[in-house]
C-alpha cells in the first residue's frame, strides 16, 4: 500500500471520529466555543508532535518564508471556518447528513486544484468525482 493511501485512510477514519466525538461533545453547549477549545487542544497536541519529532528549529524557518507563511496562514484562517461551520452543523443536524455534504469538499478541492494548480484530471477522474458528488448527496437525504 503506497504511504499516501495509508495516511489518507487514517485522516479519513480520524475524521469520522471528529463527527462522533464533536456530536457528542456539543450537546447543551456553545458550537463555536467547543470550536475554539477543540483549536487549542489540536494547536498543544502538534506542538508536541513537533517537539518529538525534534522539529522546533523548522518553525522559525517556515515563520521566515514569506510565500509558504501567507499560505500557510490562509489555510488555518479556511481550516478555522471550516472546523466553525462543521461544528455548526453538527449541533443541529445529524452526523449521518453533515459527514457526507462535508465529503462535498473533496469535490471541491479537485475543482479548485484544476482551475487553479493546473493537475490533470481524467475522465474517468471527472466520473469519479461526479459519483462521490452524487453519493454525499444521496447519502444525506433523509
Amino acid at each position: 500500500m503506497p504511504l499516501w493511501l495509508m495516511y489518507a485512510l487514517l485522516s479519513a477514519a480520524t475524521a469520522a471520529l471528529v463527527a462522533i466525538f464533536g456530536k457528542i461533545g456539543l450537546q447543551n453547549i456553545d458550537a463555536n466555543s467547543a470550536t475554539a477549545i477543540r483549536s487549542v487542544i489540536m494547536a498543544l497536541f502538534l506542538l508536541g508532535v513537533v517537539a518529538v519529532q525534534g522539529k522546533f528549529s523548522e518553525l522559525g524557518e517556515i515563520l521566515v518564508q514569506k510565500k509558504a507563511l501567507s499560505f500557510i496562514v490562509l489555510s488555518g484562517i479556511a481550516g478555522a471556518m471550516s472546523w466553525l461551520f462543521y461544528f455548526l452543523a453538527l449541533k443541529y443536524g445529524k452526523v449521518s447528513q453533515v459527514g457526507p455534504i462535508d465529503k462535498l469538499s473533496v469535490v471541491i478541492a479537485v475543482i479548485l486544484a484544476f482551475l487553479f494548480l493546473g493537475e490533470k484530471i481524467s475522465w474517468i477522474n471527472v466520473i469519479g468525482v461526479a459519483l462521490i458528488a452524487v453519493g454525499a448527496l444521496l447519502v444525506a437525504v433523509k
